[in-house]
C-alpha cells in the first residue's frame, strides 16, 4: 500500500487521472483498482472514478500486485505514424498516450506492440518487451523515437546514445519566461526523496545538462527550443520546473491546473520535435522531424491569441 499527500498540482482533477499521475500507473489500472475498494482518500474507499481530489489528502492506493506484462501483444495503434523504414532502423512519431514498451503497471499501448502489429521484424536484443527499444519518451510525451531492426544497428545505436552522439531537440511550453532567455541548465537528477514516482534535481543524482532557447514569447508562457545533453527520466520537466518554469499541463512537476484547462491540455506541453543520428547501416548522418499534433498546436493557438 502506497500512502502519498495529494500535491496542490492535481487539485480538483479526478481520483483516476491524479493516481495515475502521482504513481505513474495507468488510469484504467487505477480504475480497476477503484473497483477492487484499494484506493482510499482519507482512509475512505473511492467508489468513483470521476471523485475530485483535494490538495492536502492522503491517497492510500495498493499497487502491491500489477499486473504483469511477460510477452509483446501486438496491438494497433492507429495515429502513430512510420517516419522512416529501412532493413536497420525504423523511425516512428509517437503519439501522447503511448508508451516506448510494455511494463507492470501500464496496460496500455506501447511502440514494440504497435510495430508488432503492423508486421515490423525489430531486433532481438535486449529484454523481450523492449527488444529494439535504444531511446524512450515518456507516455505523455509525444514525437519522434527510433528503434533498431537489426542486430548491429541495436549495438551501435545504443553505443551512440551512451556516448551522447545523437541530437534531440524537443519543443516545450513552459509557464511563464526564463531569465537568461537563452540558457544551460546544469544540475543533477534523481529519485525525487519522499515522492519515488517522480523525479528531482538532488544531490548526488546523474549529471544531466538540458539548454534552452526562447523561441516565442507570450503572456503566459514560452515556447522553448531544447537540446538535450543527456537524456534522464523527465529531464526536462524537471529542469525547466526547478527553474520555476514547468512545461505546461504538467501538475506532476508544478504547473497551473487552470491554465492547463484554458489551454485545453490533458498531458504536458512537451514534443520530441527533431532527432539526428549517424545511421547504423550508411553512416551518414540523419535527420528526421515531427509537427506538432493537434492538442499542442490547439494550445499554442490560444496562448498566442491572449498575447
Amino acid at each position: 500500500m502506497s500512502i502519498l499527500l495529494v500535491p496542490e498540482g492535481v487539485d480538483g482533477d479526478r481520483i483516476d487521472a491524479a493516481a495515475a499521475r502521482m504513481t505513474g500507473a495507468s488510469r484504467s489500472r487505477v480504475v480497476d483498482l477503484i473497483a477492487e475498494s484499494k484506493v482510499l482518500l482519507d482512509g475512505v474507499a473511492v467508489t468513483k472514478a470521476s471523485t475530485r481530489v483535494r490538495s492536502g489528502q492522503m491517497l492510500d492506493i495498493d499497487l502491491s500486485d500489477p499486473a504483469p506484462r511477460a510477452t509483446v501483444v501486438p496491438t494497433f495503434v492507429a495515429d502513430m505514424r512510420i517516419v522512416h523504414d529501412d532493413a536497420d532502423v525504423v523511425v516512428v512519431d509517437k503519439p501522447a498516450g503511448v508508451a516506448a514498451h510494455p511494463s507492470l503497471g501500464w496496460d496500455g499501448p506501447s511502440v514494440v506492440e504497435h510495430l508488432a502489429a503492423a508486421g515490423f521484424g525489430i531486433s532481438t536484443s535486449g529484454a523481450p518487451e523492449r527488444q529494439g527499444i535504444v531511446q524512450r519518451l515518456d507516455v505523455g510525451t509525444s514525437g519522434l523515437m527510433v528503434l533498431a531492426k537489426s542486430e548491429h544497428a541495436y549495438t551501435v545505436l545504443k553505443q551512440a546514445f551512451r556516448d551522447r552522439t545523437p541530437e534531440k531537440i524537443y519543443l516545450a511550453l513552459v509557464q511563464g519566461l526564463p531569465d537568461p532567455v537563452v540558457g544551460t541548465i546544469d544540475a543533477p537528477i534523481g529519485r525525487h526523496r519522499g515522492h519515488d514516482w517522480k523525479m528531482a534535481v538532488v544531490e548526488g543524482g546523474r549529471h544531466s545538462v538540458t539548454h534552452y532557447e526562447t523561441v516565442e514569447a507570450f503572456r503566459h508562457a514560452s515556447l522553448q527550443r531544447i537540446h538535450l545533453e543527456t537524456g534522464r527520466t523527465h529531464q526536462i520537466r524537471v529542469h525547466m520546473a526547478a527553474v520555476h518554469h514547468p512545461c505546461c499541463g504538467d501538475p506532476l512537476y508544478g504547473a497551473d491546473p487552470v491554465l492547463a484547462r484554458r489551454l485545453g491540455l490533458d498531458r504536458q506541453w512537451l514534443h520530441a520535435a527533431q532527432l539526428s543520428f549517424t545511421h547504423p547501416g550508411t553512416g551518414d548522418w540523419v535527420t528526421f522531424r515531427s509537427e506538432l499534433p493537434d492538442d499542442l498546436q490547439h494550445a499554442l493557438d490560444v496562448v498566442r491569441a491572449e498575447s
